[in-house]
């Protein structure tokens, strides 16, 4: 997990938690707006082309529309930073399931 060094990701409960769910957390360095840009980026784009898009009749419903975003993100979608290619085409079929 990247995040920032707000007082939400130092509390007690977080850390438990992440240890709980064997997360890994990691901060990114202060005024480093490289770091933090692709983030809040990140965060716009799954706004916009998920979590927002349409109208979920619920919150499970939105929920179940993820694994299909992310695929399509990861898989499909162009991204103008790696030269208009989906992001799996920089992986040498890292699980061996795309053989």
């Amino acid at each position: 997990m990247l995040s920032d060094n707000g007082s939400a990701y130092k509390s007690h409960q977080w850390r438990d938690t992440c240890a709980e769910l064997g997360i890994t957390v990691k901060k990114t360095r202060p005024y480093r707006p490289q770091t933090n840009g692709k983030t809040e980026r990140f965060h716009r784009t799954l706004a916009d082309g998920w979590a927002f898009a349409k109208f979920y009749s619920s919150e499970k419903a939105r929920r179940a529309a993820l694994p299909a975003f992310l695929h399509d993100y990861n898989v499909h979608r162009p991204h103008t930073a790696i030269g208009k290619a989906a992001p799996i085409t920089r992986l040498n079929n890292l699980t061996g399931h795309h053989s």
